[in-house]
């Protein structure tokens, strides 16, 4: 499960642009793709109730990919990594298009040997990226529907800090709790109570998520504070601590 502010956003086959890459020589066999496009608008939960527009911004990687060290992994699954970036055998970078993945393929691996397969026969659909936050602007839009005009919400991210990329099997969210929860982090990270609480009233599930002063998205399950713990102190170990695992700035 991703930490408490952590987000996730998925891209489908056609969009991410996935191959194999045959090897040559002594060069491994590789995987290139796009983890994430610029400018293309997404549907995070229904933007015309209790979801939002969303667009990445061009640069939005510039400076986590200047610092950090991501890793490569099969449906966002730790035990799985199939490269990293400062073992040389990931490399990332920004094109006109997004967030750009090039990855050797070590079949020595039995998982990787399978990903290679599951890619050949696309069984694996998509990817995705794990990512938190850090720079947002939030503008209203007028929304053409049967109905009429309409407004929604549009959420612009202007600088993400990066933790891993993965191959996906489901690149698109396929159930309204996955949907639920990125609104849930999002809306709680912007700090907007009135915002928030318009989209809890048609969706009470929402306030799962509601912050506290002290925190800047509500936790669940394993992520709820212990006696004598605060949420937000828990929260920013919890930050630490992932940003230590992928040698992340804080």
């Amino acid at each position: 499960m991703p930490q408490s502010n952590e987000e996730r956003r998925d891209l489908a086959l056609a969009a991410a642009g996935v191959q194999l890459r045959d090897a040559d020589g002594q060069q491994a066999q590789g995987f290139t793709g796009h983890a994430a496009v610029f400018g293309q608008r997404t549907a995070i939960g229904n933007p015309l109730t209790w979801g939002f527009y969303e667009e990445i911004a061009p640069g939005a990687f510039t400076k986590t990919l200047g610092e950090g060290d991501a890793r490569f992994l099969v449906d966002h699954d730790t035990r799985l990594v199939v490269s990293r970036v400062t073992a040389g055998s990931l490399r990332l970078a920004q094109d006109a298009q997004g967030l750009a993945v090039d990855a050797d393929l070590d079949t020595r691996l039995s998982y990787v040997a399978d990903l290679a397969v599951n890619l050949e026969n696309k069984n694996i659909t998509g990817m995705s990226f794990g990512f938190r936050t850090v720079k947002d602007d939030w503008e209203t839009v007028a929304v053409q529907t049967s109905e009429g005009d309409m407004e929604a919400e549009l959420r612009i991210i202007r600088e993400v800090q990066l933790f891993e990329v993965s191959a996906v099997t489901f690149p698109a969210y396929e159930g309204t709790d996955a949907a639920l929860r990125s609104v849930g982090v999002a809306l709680a990270a912007r700090g907007d109570d009135a915002a928030f609480d318009r989209r809890a009233a048609l969706r009470p599930e929402l306030m799962t998520f509601r912050h506290e002063p002290t925190a800047t998205a509500a936790t669940r399950g394993s992520d709820a504070p212990q006696p004598g713990e605060t949420t937000g102190s828990r929260q920013e170990r919890q930050m630490d601590l992932l940003a230590a695992r992928y040698r992340l700035a804080r």
